[in-house]
C-alpha cells in the first residue's frame, strides 16, 4: 500500500466544496499499483498522475493506492476494500480482472461478485467510481491463437460485466482496452503487459476529462509529456531480467498449467469447429452471472 498526500493532513479533512474529490483510494492490480512508470525505486502509475491533478484551487488531494501486483477480483473485498473504506474517499477506483483470466480456476460468477460487492460498498459510503475495460493480455502479448483466444474470450466476459456494473453503480467509465495500445509501442512498457509512463499518463489524462465533463472541478489536467525522461533501453532490460522474470517465476506454478490445458481444449474445439460455441457459452455464463445480482 501506498500514500501520496499532496499536501497537510488537516487538508483532507477540511469540507469540501460541491464535487470537489480531495480523498482519493484506488484498487486493483500491478496497473494501478503502476508497473511500466517507475520513478526511482518506486512505480507511479496512472493512479499518482491522476491524484496530483484533482484538485482546483491549491486545494490539497489525499491519495491512497492500495493496489497491488497479482491482485484478483476475489482480493478487493477481502483485503482491499475495508483499508478504502477507512480512508472515507470521495473519488475510489477500481481497476481490476486481468488476472482473473489468467487464472486456471477463472470463473466469471465469482468475479462478478466481487466487483459488485466492491463497488456497491464504495458507492453506499458516497464514494465517485472509476471503472475501466481492459485489453485482453494475449494481443499484448502476441500470443498464438490457441492460447490468445481463450484469454480474449475471458477479457471479454469480465469487460461485459464491468460495463454493466459501470450503470448499476452510475461509474465514471474509461475505455482502457480501445486505447491504442498495439498501434503505438511506445504506450506499453518493455514487458508488453503493462502501460509505459507514457501510457499511465494517457489513462490519467483521460480519466482527468471524464470526471471533467461529469462536472466535478479540477486541477490542470496532467502533462502530455512527462516531467522526468523515460528509463533507457537498458534500464528497461535490466528490469526485465531482474524483477520481471520474477513475476513470471512467481505465477508460473499457477498459470502455466491452466494456460496450456486452455491451449490444449482450444486446440481441439478450433479443429472441430466448435470454437465459437465456446465464445457462446461464456458469453452466457456472464450473462447468467449478472442476472444473479437481481
Amino acid at each position: 500500500m501506498s500514500v501520496l498526500d499532496t499536501g497537510p493532513d488537516r487538508a483532507a479533512e477540511e469540507r469540501p466544496a460541491s464535487g470537489e474529490l480531495l480523498r482519493f483510494v484506488a484498487l486493483g492490480d500491478s496497473l494501478t499499483e503502476g508497473i511500466g512508470d517507475q520513478v526511482g525505486e518506486e512505480w507511479r502509475g496512472w493512479a499518482a498522475v491522476l491524484a496530483h491533478t484533482l484538485a482546483p484551487g491549491g486545494r490539497e488531494v489525499r491519495f491512497t493506492n492500495l493496489a497491488y501486483s497479482g491482485a484478483l477480483t476475489s482480493d478487493l473485498t477481502t483485503r482491499q476494500l475495508p483499508a478504502a473504506l477507512a480512508a472515507r474517499p470521495q473519488l475510489a477506483a477500481v481497476v481490476v480482472g486481468g488476472n482473473d483470466t489468467l487464472r486456471a480456476g477463472f470463473d466469471i460468477r465469482r468475479t462478478t461478485l466481487e466487483l459488485d460487492a466492491t463497488l456497491g460498498e464504495l458507492s453506499a459510503h458516497g464514494a465517485v467510481l472509476l471503472t475501466a475495460c481492459l485489453p485482453d493480455p494475449g494481443t499484448l502479448l502476441r500470443l498464438p491463437a490457441p492460447l490468445a483466444c481463450p484469454l480474449a474470450r475471458r477479457m471479454r466476459a469480465v469487460n461485459t460485466v464491468v460495463h454493466a456494473l459501470t450503470a448499476r453503480h452510475r461509474a465514471v467509465h474509461l475505455h482502457i482496452a480501445d486505447l491504442p495500445w498495439c498501434a503505438q509501442r511506445g504506450l506499453l512498457s518493455v514487458d508488453r503487459l503493462h502501460p509505459s509512463a507514457e501510457g499511465h499518463r494517457l489513462i490519467a489524462r483521460r480519466f482527468h476529462d471524464l470526471l471533467t465533463e461529469a462536472g466535478h472541478p479540477l486541477g490542470p489536467p496532467p502533462a502530455t509529456e512527462a516531467t522526468e525522461p523515460p528509463p533507457g533501453l537498458a534500464a528497461d532490460l535490466w528490469w526485465m531480467a531482474t524483477k520481471g522474470t520474477r513475476w513470471v517465476i512467481a505465477r508460473s506454478t499457477d498459470l502455466l498449467p491452466g494456460l496450456l490445458a486452455l491451449a490444449a481444449a482450444e486446440g481441439l474445439a478450433r479443429l472441430r469447429g466448435a470454437s465459437g460455441r465456446h465464445d457462446e457459452q461464456m458469453a452466457r455464463a456472464a450473462a447468467q452471472a449478472l442476472a444473479s445480482l437481481g
